[in-house]
């Protein structure tokens, strides 16, 4: 048994719906969700360099945080640094976030798959070799949009229905005239508008997305060589640690990131001070 935490890793808020989903199936897993507010956004970053943004961080999680395994809750990480920080951190799991392309590719009937996602993930070889294993004969129809991205780290909160609605109507449309019946939401920040996706796509289009993958991925890891990943149990059920939400950056946190970390029913705090000052 191994009470260490699981730290979910994203640029901003795009990873929380990940880390709330494994949270509910797992509520005895301590978890610390680490957004680097500092060097958003990812999207536009070259591959080494945000490959080194990435090794840095993860070292600072390791030496505050010790632990047990990370997921890399942001396609644009993924694709860009997965490898190299398997190779830095030999020892340390580490579950990457990748667009739900299979799924799609298995589920399309038309032969034609949408894809949404920053700049970095769709240039990504990783979308040509998924469609020649998966889907030939299939055309990825791809589409990069870090406005979107953008609209949900800073705007989603404080937009209206009407205008979460219409910027995702403004999406769904060229797929839709391009003849597309799946739709892959490749950034982690789109599951905030997930709802708003499917309404916008019915009927025809299908919306994938690969937050219950993931889950079941990390749950996968944990339960290896008789669960020993898993947090020890205690009387009357699994009782875990503090959870934790931390951003980067030495600003103190703007009021809408007590919101995200309430709505987690996590504890808020800068990693730069972690072990100074927790902010309540």
């Amino acid at each position: 048994m191994d009470s260490r935490p699981i730290v979910f890793l994203d640029s901003g808020i795009g990873g929380i719906p990940y880390c709330a989903y494994f949270h509910a199936r797992n509520p005895g897993e301590t978890l610390v969700y680490v957004a680097d507010r500092r060097n958003f956004p990812y999207g536009k970053r070259s591959r080494s360099g945000l490959a080194a943004i990435l090794k840095r961080l993860v070292e600072r999680i390791v030496k505050s945080a010790d632990p047990k395994l990370v997921v890399l809750a942001c396609n644009t990480g993924t694709v860009s640094a997965l490898g190299e920080l398997r190779k830095t951190f030999p020892i340390l799991p580490f579950v990457g976030t990748v667009p739900a392309l299979k799924p799609a590719l298995a589920g399309t009937k038309t032969g034609k798959v949408g894809l949404l996602g920053t700049e970095r993930t769709i240039e990504a070889p990783y979308i040509p070799e998924l469609a020649s294993r998966f889907g030939r004969g299939c055309e990825i129809i791809r589409r990069a949009c870090p406005e979107l991205v953008e609209f949900v780290e800073l705007r989603y909160a404080l937009s209206t229905r009407d205008e979460k609605e219409q910027i995702v109507r403004e999406y769904i449309g060229p797929f839709r005239e391009a003849g597309a019946d799946a739709l892959v939401l490749g950034c982690t920040h789109f599951l905030f508008l997930l709802e708003e996706f499917r309404r916008a796509a019915a009927p025809g289009i299908r919306i994938y997305d690969s937050v219950e993958g993931i889950s079941r991925r990390v749950e996968s890891l944990l339960d290896e060589r008789d669960s020993a990943l898993r947090a020890a149990p205690a009387a009357g059920g699994f009782a875990g640690g503090v959870n934790r939400f931390l951003i980067t950056g030495k600003a103190l946190p703007e009021t809408s990131w007590q919101g995200w970390a309430g709505r987690l029913g996590f504890s808020l705090a800068l990693l730069e001070e972690t072990e100074k000052a927790e902010i309540r």
